[in-house]
């Protein structure tokens, strides 16, 4: 064997080590390649996710249930009070009724109480939609009417009626509300107020059982 084939004999061992270990390396490099595509893709949001309705921070917002008309039909945000005159749910209100009110709350603030609206004035198809609600949650028109009137009979949609937020607001409306004309209406409803002016002299009306026992409610 010459010197150049005993060269050439040894070189290629050498260079099929140094090819196997270039192939290993790209395979390596390529398997890490893929979990750092994997981690990056797991830890960022997905379009999708990022616009699914789910994730929309104002499906959080008191009354804001789906399908509902928005703050310009009577819905309302959490930390709505009795003062907020911008809000469409309290802005409606009869004139008479929301100053009763905000007189009311003025004197319960001393007690560290606030008048939190729950809802106040509704917008008639804001009314119907809830009366909808209300019969697949009760299960028929009958025991829904118990709790929600029809749109033509809601003193909600006329403006004369308040639904009050957080025990100790209806607590202390029940023993002073009498004083400022306001007056439980339904013993099923504890924060269901409305405007009864010779109340401040005679005292508030008895209740009714539920909505289905007031006379307005027939019509």
């Amino acid at each position: 064997m010459t010197y150049n084939e005993t060269a050439r004999t040894a070189r290629t061992p050498a260079r099929r080590a140094r090819s196997a270990t270039l192939a290993a390396l790209a395979v390596v490099g390529a398997t890490l390649m893929g979990v750092i595509g994997c981690q990056s893709s797991a830890s960022s949001p997905s379009s999708t996710a990022m616009s699914s309705p789910a994730a929309s921070p104002s499906d959080s917002r008191h009354g804001n249930r789906p399908g509902a008309l928005g703050e310009a039909g009577g819905v309302v945000s959490d930390g709505v009070t009795v003062f907020d005159g911008e809000v469409p749910a309290v802005a409606n209100l009869d004139p008479d009724l929301l100053d009763a009110l905000r007189r009311a709350a003025k004197e319960a603030a001393d007690d560290e109480v606030t008048f939190f609206v729950n809802s106040g004035w509704r917008s008639p198809e804001y009314q119907d939609q809830l009366l909808r609600e209300a019969v697949a949650k009760y299960g028929s028109k009958e025991e829904a009417a118990r709790w929600v009137a029809t749109a033509d009979t809601s003193p909600h949609v006329s403006g004369n009626a308040i639904d009050v937020g957080q025990s100790d607001a209806t607590a202390w409306l029940s023993g002073h509300g009498a004083d400022h004309g306001l007056c439980q209406i339904y013993r099923n409803e504890s924060w269901h107020y409305e405007l009864r002016p010779e109340a401040i002299d005679q005292g508030c009306p008895p209740m009714y059982a539920d909505p289905t026992q007031d006379p307005r409610m027939q019509r």
